[in-house]
């Protein structure tokens, strides 16, 4: 079986209570689960809470929950906590709650990789970057991969660098230049291998987990989409959401 799990963590340093949030007169958790639910090749989907309120919301409106420890440390840890309890499930896909318009074909084109190829053993997104902010913001994850899309590293700095280039603007126009997607599909040992592992030095200097795979030797599948989704991280990011609702469904009702 195929699953998607939603972390939903209360405590977000930059934005409190954020799988609450309002958008639309909904909650941001509910919006990323009715996303997800359109995915054709996902058999179920859990919410991965560590807080009461956010685990009555979602119970509320019919959603799959799991209650994990207030104290794990990452998105991938809390993945791991509700995989272990999962005896059927042979592909786990870690869908940001944080993304509540993420379009459903863009968690088909991560999975079916892992369909097609047994020796895949984890896939990601990426898209190309198309604007000068998005290619110097630390906060967008550039992401550079081979020929046969295995990525080769991960990065809060523009890479690759485009030498000949007179200007930003002239770098991405010059090169494609990718920005990773944070939906992570993995095989279900896959994953319980790499959050038992230790925490590597590149990883801890870029903070960005995924690191440790490839520094451990494992190759992530990178697959090129031509979808976008709108991640909410702060509360500027959630206008940003309020904005993007009211243009792209409300008006469908």
């Amino acid at each position: 079986m195929i699953y998607g799990i939603i972390p939903a963590r209360f405590a977000s340093t930059r934005l409190m209570g954020k799988p609450l949030a309002e958008i639309g007169g909904k909650p941001m958790i509910r919006h990323t689960w009715e996303s997800a639910s359109k995915s054709k090749l996902l058999d179920d989907i859990i919410i991965a809470v560590d807080d009461d309120k956010v685990y009555k919301v979602a119970r509320n409106f019919g959603a799959n929950v799991m209650m994990t420890p207030k104290d794990i440390a990452t998105g991938s840890d809390r993945l791991a906590f509700v995989a272990k309890s999962l005896d059927h499930a042979k592909i786990i896909v870690n869908i940001q709650g944080d993304e509540p318009f993420i379009p459903a074909r863009m968690i088909d084109e991560a999975i079916e990789p892992l369909l097609f190829d047994k020796n895949v053993s984890v896939s990601t997104l990426a898209s190309r970057i198309k604007t000068v902010e998005d290619y110097k913001s630390s906060s967008v994850v550039k992401v550079v991969f081979d020929y046969e899309s295995h990525a080769l590293y991960f990065s809060r700095s523009p890479i690759p660098h485009v030498r000949d280039a007179k200007n930003n603007f002239m770098k991405i126009r010059a090169a494609e230049i990718y920005k990773h997607i944070g939906l992570y599909v993995y095989r279900k040992d896959a994953l319980l291998n790499f959050t038992r592992m230790e925490q590597t030095d590149l990883e801890q200097t870029e903070k960005l987990e995924q690191l440790r795979m490839l520094e451990n030797g494992i190759r992530i599948k990178v697959v090129v989409t031509e979808h976008e989704s709108l991640s909410v991280d702060t509360p500027e990011d959630l206008e940003k959401a309020r904005i993007f609702f009211e243009r792209h469904y409300k008006q469908k009702k």
